[in-house]
């Protein structure tokens, strides 16, 4: 097989003609960090280096694996120098995702067929940056057909640039991961906005429905939390305004997080619960690069009895839609069980250090064998950046090798398939968001 052929990742007759079947489906990328500001302003991009390297952390961490220095990672070089830092580090990624995702980004993005190394790394940056003249935001979100964006929003932002540009809707995530750290100065910013004292933890949920009802208005369907393991425990309203009051914010999580909850079921929407992560455990380097910069790691995985607690404060016709991404997939097969004990609840795409081809093939292995992978929501960016839409085209490709392994083995038959295929690629999301 030739250097990112058609074929790569396809393993099989069979793989192929289910790839064939899915590959041009449209986008919904139900979990993102995408600007939606510069969707908007249907932003364009100066130089190959921003676009991949102005805050791609997954790219900055392999840099530091790999010896480069901090100046040409999040420093002061300019961005052609850190393109040729990253150029120079590519040929040590392979069977990293970073290998595929960026070879797969020069063929459709720039068209551009040759591997990038050292060598290679001038001219492919002068060819992408004379292309990179007549691409925008628009221009991709058109050529990978994305039909709905879901960004990551914080219940004070004001979601100015949501709605509808050309074929692609552009919807917000309540991400109320702030508030639920009862930070003074952050309650203080929420009290303004919404224009009451937030003095006790009923006043802080009056404020949280209120801008809820205000993201929904706003064509919000999904929210999202990330935390690093599941509550201790569940007080209840009384006994979590007495703790509050008593400054013991920590003990009040679960209560806070079962309310959200039953608010999410009354506005329908879609709760994801991200789990099992360390932040910034590097002290020196979170102070001088900040969050989201590459530092954090995989936590312990969550204790089984701790999820099942959660999913035990509600009845089954109160519990909102929930989607779990660990981060430490552990547990795996012990979490994919239990969505077979709870309604409404489902486990999700293969999450951040775990998007790789066999963590994806693991957890879909896992879901088929422990849930129902037809009843799986598929892929999503999880990215910054406007040219990770490819990471769609390597799910899809991985997806179709799985399920060509089992038709090749006569383990399924061939239409259910790509039926199954369709369904996980964009139909079940499409149904559960409504759209």
């Amino acid at each position: 097989m030739t250097f990112f052929s058609k074929d790569v990742l396809l393993s099989s007759e069979y793989a192929g003609q289910i790839y064939a079947q899915i590959k041009d489906l449209p986008i919904i990328d139900y979990h993102c960090h995408l600007d939606p500001h510069k969707i908007k302003a249907d932003a364009t991009f100066r130089d190959l280096g921003e676009l991949w390297l102005a805050e791609d952390h997954y790219k900055w961490r392999a840099m530091r694996l790999c010896g480069v220095d901090e100046p040409f990672i999040t420093g002061s070089a300019s961005w052609r120098e850190k393109f040729m830092a990253y150029a120079g580090i590519v040929p040590l990624l392979a069977g990293n995702p970073l290998y595929d995702w960026t070879h797969l980004e020069l063929r459709q993005v720039f068209g551009i067929t040759e591997p990038l190394n050292g060598d290679t790394a001038e001219r492919i940056y002068k060819c992408a940056n004379e292309q990179l003249k007549h691409i925008s935001v628009s221009t991709l979100l058109r050529q990978y057909k994305v039909e709905f964006i879901a960004t990551t929003d914080d219940p004070c932002d004001l979601l100015d640039a949501h709605g509808q540009y050309k074929n692609t809707v552009v919807s917000p995530t309540f991400r109320p991961d702030k508030l639920l750290s009862l930070d003074g100065a952050y309650l203080a910013r929420l009290s303004e906005i919404v224009g009451f004292p937030l003095r006790t933890l009923a006043d802080i949920l009056r404020a949280a429905e209120e801008r809820l009802r205000y993201f929904v208005g706003h064509g919000c369907k999904i929210s999202d939390h990330g935390f690093r393991h599941f509550p201790a425990c569940y007080p209840s309203a009384d006994e979590a305004e007495a703790l509050f009051a008593a400054g013991k914010y920590e003990e009040v999580f679960g209560y806070l997080l079962t309310e959200l909850a039953r608010l999410y079921k009354k506005y329908n929407v879609i709760m994801q619960l991200h789990f099992d992560v360390l932040r910034n455990v590097n002290r020196e380097m979170y102070e001088h690069s900040g969050a989201d910069a590459g530092f954090d790691v995989i936590a312990d995985g969550s204790r089984i009895e701790d999820v099942v607690a959660f999913l035990q404060q509600f009845s089954d016709d109160e519990r909102p839609e929930i989607v779990l991404y660990p981060l430490n997939d552990c547990r795996l097969p012990a979490l994919a069980c239990l969505t077979g004990a709870f309604r409404h609840v489902r486990m999700g795409a293969a999450w951040w250090f775990n998007d790789t081809a066999s963590g994806i093939r693991q957890n879909l292995s896992v879901i088929a064998e422990y849930s129902v992978l037809g009843t799986f929501f598929g892929m999503l960016t999880d990215s910054r950046s406007f040219s990770s839409y490819v990471r769609f085209d390597f799910f899809r490709r991985i997806l179709s090798d799985y399920l060509g392994g089992l038709v090749g083995k006569g383990e399924c038959d061939p239409a259910a398939a790509r039926l199954l295929a369709e369904r996980i690629c964009y139909y079940n999301i499409k149904e559960a968001l409504g759209l």
